[in-house]
């Protein structure tokens, strides 16, 4: 593995109107840093998640978290290095080859 990747999950309490029956992006989001931990062990990772409703100070993190709002997307919205991975209920098999691709190997 060359580096440590940055994984940035955006999403709010409330759930997107179209993501009913699936879990809160908090929830994908602990969810997400578990399943990357056991696939991945001691291959770290950073993982952020931003309230779109409250972002941090960040612009790139401020800027993205409007975009999701302006652009209807649903949330939670997975990027990877800056790339959409994962958009409403991202997939593991998904994000998991996105890692690989940075020289994670699952174990």
């Amino acid at each position: 593995m060359n580096r440590v990747v940055e994984m940035t999950v955006y999403g709010a309490e409330q759930l997107c109107p179209s993501c009913v029956n699936l879990p809160s992006s908090k929830e994908t989001y602990e969810w997400l840093q578990a399943a990357i931990s056991r696939k991945y062990p001691d291959q770290p990772f950073k993982i952020t998640y931003v309230d779109i409703h409250n972002p941090p100070e960040d612009e790139e993190k401020k800027d993205f978290a409007q975009r999701v709002i302006e652009e209807d997307m649903f949330y939670p919205v997975v990027l990877l290095e800056n790339e959409v991975v994962g958009e409403g209920n991202p997939k593991l098999k998904t994000i998991y080859n996105e890692m690989e691709k940075y020289g994670y190997k699952p174990e």
